[in-house]
């Protein structure tokens, strides 16, 4: 969105337009063009109107009813929290005993919001003009909530008690129209991401009443976690959302690792530890039941801490699949898919083609771990016309290469 786009949707015909539009899959967007630029309506603001539509539907799956009342920008949407995840964030500072938030690189305002909504005091501060003006009216409803535009890296940050930091991991350079490219590599994060730990660090040694947090992508190296930090990874219903960084009073005592999940009921299930250091699940066979962690627990490194508390192992070297004994009956928990095994078969496509054909398989969820093979590809080359279901999973057993035919176990 530029200036002009967001200058005529703030204009009273723009709002009118805002609230009279609904945008679906079904929506005919010719048809619907053609109507209002019919009745008059300016094609520049038909445009941003339509974007709007089209975003605030895409944005409903992160905020619900709210979205129906919010603008995005396409980059400011994408790296937005859930509202529930921003909620945790928000928790995290009241928890603390802060009253004053700074919200640094705050996008579209989505921290801000759930910082507002528990009666913290937010100042939100963005580089990009527009996008500070779009928090400004996401915002507007919060009498405690301000925003100012303003480069993060030049602001003296004493004066509040919890500083959050959300640096920019695309490039918001992309021209209209262009999909902003993701950045992987945290030096080139704006801002930099070793200067934001610092400042992380500098905030909370002040005084020990001080919070700071940082919001990441969730595959951040582990190598680049400063030791003072206590870093949790998030995942949402099995999406594996982010990791965030928490320092001084928002990081909780004698937790260094943390794997939260929140499940389809909105409770929420954790497995921490107290150490940054990896504990690898004990190496056994496979049994009759095979368990695919959730990938918070995978990319936290703490699939042996939960291992061990059910008494499973994994039957690969860094495969992150789960086993337990043989003859053991099937176990549940949120954090694992289980699955029964059917068949272990040798890593053959002609072979399994016949197997599959043989017993009318039609229906084939194919998953993948310590394997090249390509799930679309060798589904295409079965080419089944059975009417049976079945889902296999393409690994390696010990050191073999295999193809487990399994049924999903029910929840």
């Amino acid at each position: 969105m530029n200036r002009e786009d967001f200058v005529a949707l703030l204009s009273p015909e723009g709002q009118q337009l805002l609230a009279r539009v609904d945008y679906d899959s079904k929506t005919d967007v010719v048809k619907l063009v053609s109507h209002l630029r019919a009745e008059g309506f300016d094609p520049t603001l038909v445009a941003a109107v339509l974007t709007q539509a089209k975003l605030r539907r895409r944005g409903a799956a992160k905020f619900g009813e709210f979205a129906s009342r919010m603008l995005f920008t396409e980059p400011g949407l994408e790296q937005a929290s859930r509202l529930s995840v921003a909620a945790l964030h928000a928790g995290r500072f009241k928890s603390a005993g802060v009253r004053s938030v700074a919200d640094l690189g705050c996008g579209i305002g989505t921290e801000s919001l759930a910082f507002a909504s528990v009666d913290l005091d937010v100042t939100a501060f963005d580089l990009d003009e527009v996008t500070a003006a779009v928090a400004t009216y996401n915002l507007n409803v919060f009498e405690n909530a301000k925003v100012e535009q303003a480069d993060v890296t030049a602001l003296n940050l004493e004066r509040f008690d919890a500083i959050f930091f959300d640096p920019a991991r695309r490039d918001l350079t992309a021209a209209k129209g262009e999909r902003a490219i993701r950045k992987f590599d945290p030096a080139q994060f704006a801002p930099n991401f070793d200067w934001v730990t610092e400042q992380c660090k500098a905030h909370v040694a002040v005084s020990s009443s001080k919070a700071a947090g940082i919001k990441l992508g969730p595959g951040h190296p582990h190598e680049a976690i400063d030791d003072e930090a206590e870093a949790q990874w998030v995942s949402v219903n099995g999406d594996l959302v982010e990791l965030s960084l928490w320092f001084g009073a928002a990081a909780r005592p004698r937790i260094k690792r943390a794997a939260l999940l929140i499940d389809g009921i909105g409770k929420h299930h954790e497995v921490t530890s107290d150490s940054a250091e990896r504990l690898d699940a004990p190496y056994g066979e496979l049994g009759e039941y095979i368990y695919e962690p959730d990938n918070a627990i995978i990319r936290s490194h703490l699939l042996g801490q939960l291992a061990d508390s059910l008494g499973l192992h994994i039957f690969a070297n860094e495969i992150a699949y789960l086993s337990g004994v043989e003859g053991a009956s099937s176990i549940k928990s949120p954090w694992l898919k289980g699955y029964r095994v059917l068949d272990n078969l040798t890593f053959d496509r002609k072979k399994l083609k016949a197997y599959l054909r043989e017993r009318n398989i039609g229906t084939l969820e194919i998953k993948k771990r310590g394997s090249d093979v390509v799930p679309e590809q060798l589904r295409k080359e079965m080419a089944l016309k059975g009417e049976g279901a079945a889902t296999l999973i393409v690994t390696r057993v010990g050191d073999a290469h295999r193809v487990l035919v399994t049924e999903p176990l029910a929840n």
